[in-house]
């Protein structure tokens, strides 16, 4: 019998199906059951590292080939702009090609080589180590990065990079779009040479449940709120066999405006304007939390900026009906100003601006650092002691009532310093450091670059793995385990720990590094 369209994608057939309010729900045990276990015997993890560069590089391609198609099914599911979707799949084409480039070089690996030594006490046999893949990874797609943290987002491109097949669990904000993907790159995938069954597609929330608990799962990547995440993670950990659970969860991504900065107030102000209504503030990255100095003017600049701000229709119902709760809450607390709401179109959030003193934000800051999704930002006013001599405390620059702030923090992804040129600024990014996966000097933090240094992440609730990354090139790292093997045949070694290095990858040999 010849496979259907839906039986090339890795999810139930159409007649197997029943649609609610188009979102697919499916008999989710069974779904998972088929899918996991397809991909664990795909033998895609015995692949060559050449091998899965060239197929990541042909999802790429299928990727730009149906562009078109793609934005305008993204554009009918997400209500964002076709312009920015349009950059996010030229960003996860090129997150793919990045992957096979990782995976040509080889570092990853860290292979490692030690020779035998009888001298030594104890005497040291032939030890030869190296990272290998995990097994089958589930990811599941975000809502407001319908490619480039979806199917074939990041989590999926390191995973299938490091050699794990990956089972997508579809957000349920874009259903249609997400099986379209899937069926682009299963062909892709075949037309290359790969088993098709390393990538598959699952749906609904008890898919999801089911994904987490199924025994040939080795691990989870998870983009996503921090109560749902915060459900996932213990689902994992309570397993027979708990697994790895990385999730990228909540992200408050606190800014200091340094009062010598505030000199430039009008720059930093339309900056931050800029930043935080990007598409409607629906960021992980959102600076939501912005300390600046009282009598700066920072508010009447930032209240001009946001002058012509529009209205943005947010992801889903569910999202925009969070926003619309989270910033009544907010706005109606006595200890905060409301310094901007605008002006709201039918069904789109308008941006939201409250301000409280840095007394208040360390009162209440359980309250203040929880993530309000859209396009919101708190300012903390801090009383500002001027200009500090070079090496004196943060405080006496800062005050320190903004030190005593800085220390209640929460893990972040990110966080931000806008300082004057040539003002020390070493303390306070030792305080940010402190919670801050990633630290911005002079810009903001909405924009992530794939990149070899980069690194996305933080403690929680940013992460629940803040020495991970889920972008950049280490992030493959979550999909790999060590081994190491001891007077080993050659036979059995894996070409990557083989005399002669006939990969030229780079090696450790005898505590050498050999590029």
């Amino acid at each position: 019998m010849g496979e259907t369209r839906a039986d090339a994608a890795g999810i139930a057939p159409r007649d197997e199906q029943r649609h609610d309010d188009d979102v697919i729900v499916t008999d989710a045990a069974a779904d998972v059951e088929v899918a996991v276990r397809l991909a664990a015997a795909s033998g895609f993890e015995r692949s060559s590292r050449a091998d899965r560069a060239r197929w990541l590089t042909a999802l790429a391609e299928a990727l730009d080939a149906h562009r078109d198609e793609l934005v305008a099914l993204a554009a009918e599911e997400t209500r964002l702009s076709p312009a920015r979707l349009t950059g996010e799949v030229t960003r996860t084409a090129t997150q793919l090609r990045f992957f096979a480039g990782v995976a040509l070089e080889g570092s990853y690996v860290e292979a490692t080589l030690d020779a035998p030594d009888a001298s030594l006490t104890p005497p040291r046999p032939d030890l030869r180590r190296m990272l290998r893949p995990l097994g089958v990874v589930a990811v599941f797609a975000a809502s407001n990065f319908p490619f480039a943290f979806s199917v074939l987002g990041g989590d999926t491109a390191s995973a299938l990079a490091a050699g794990c097949p990956v089972v997508v669990k579809a957000h349920p904000g874009h259903p249609r779009l997400s099986r379209r993907v899937v069926e682009i790159a299963r062909a892709s995938l075949t037309d290359a040479g790969s088993p098709s069954s390393a990538l598959a597609l699952v749906d609904g929330f008890e898919a999801g449940t089911a994904l987490v608990r199924h025994p040939l799962v080795s691990a989870v990547g998870f983009t996503g709120s921090t109560r749902g995440g915060r459900a996932l993670f213990d689902l994992a950990s309570a397993r027979p066999a708990p697994i790895p659970f990385y999730g990228e969860l909540g992200s408050i991504n606190p800014v200091v405006v340094t009062p010598d900065a505030a000199a430039d107030v009008a720059a930093i102000a339309a900056g931050l304007a800029g930043s935080f209504t990007r598409d409607g503030g629906q960021y992980c990255t959102k600076p939501g939390l912005v300390f600046v100095p009282e009598g700066s003017g920072f508010e009447a600049a930032l209240v001009a900026a946001l002058a012509d701000a529009p209205s943005q229709a947010l992801l889903t119902d569910g999202i925009a009906s969070a926003f619309d709760s989270g910033s009544a809450g907010l706005s109606a607390r006595d200890d905060v100003e409301v310094v901007f709401a605008g002006e709201r179109a039918t069904d789109a959030a308008a941006p939201v601006v409250i301000a409280t003193t840095v007394e208040g934000f360390v009162a209440a800051h359980e309250a203040f650092l929880e993530e309000c999704f859209g396009p919101l930002t708190l300012l903390v006013r801090y009383p500002a002691e001027g200009s500090a001599a070079p090496g004196a405390p943060l405080a006496d620059a800062l005050g320190g009532s903004l030190v005593a702030a800085l220390a209640v923090l929460e893990g972040s992804l990110t966080g931000t310093i806008h300082h004057a040129p040539g003002e020390d600024v070493v303390e306070l990014t030792e305080a940010l450091a402190r919670v801050a996966g990633r630290v911005v000097y002079n810009g903001w933090p909405t924009g992530v670059a794939i990149a070899w240094a980069q690194h996305h992440g933080g403690g929680w609730p940013a992460t629940t793995a803040s020495v991970h990354t889920s972008v950049g090139a280490t992030a493959i790292r979550r999909w790999l385990t060590p081994i190491a093997y001891q007077d080993a045949p050659a036979a059995v070694l894996p070409p990557e720990l083989t005399d002669g290095n006939p990969l030229g990858i780079p090696r450790r040999e005898d505590g050498v590094l050999v590029a």
